[in-house]
């Protein structure tokens, strides 16, 4: 069963600058796009990189070690090298304290 985890402050989140988090087994990357918080699994589906440490621009993250990007919203693979997404985590804000559902 699915339960919510608090996980940061939305405010340490910045724009094309994503977090890493951990929720026990779960590695999970953190991105504001456009003052909103999406989550995504943290480690790239082709080389098994950290997408946090990844570049950002809008809704795209770049994986840091082959140039492959991932859409942050939907997790979709872009280009290759990459073909498998990335796994998505549902976010809520409340009171400034950011939740995912894992």
């Amino acid at each position: 069963m699915s339960e919510w985890h608090q996980v940061a402050s939305a405010a340490d989140i910045k724009p094309d600058e994503p977090i890493k988090v951990q929720i026990g087994d779960d590695d999970i990357a953190l991105y504001n796009v456009d003052s909103e918080i999406f989550a995504t699994a943290n480690i790239c589906t082709h080389a098994f990189a950290s997408m946090a440490d990844g570049f950002q621009e809008g809704d795209i993250i770049e994986c840091p070690l082959h140039d492959g990007r991932f859409n942050i919203k939907t997790g979709k693979a872009l280009c290759p090298p990459v073909e498998q997404d990335l796994k998505i985590y549902q976010t809520k804000v409340e009171d400034g304290t950011v939740f995912i559902k894992v």
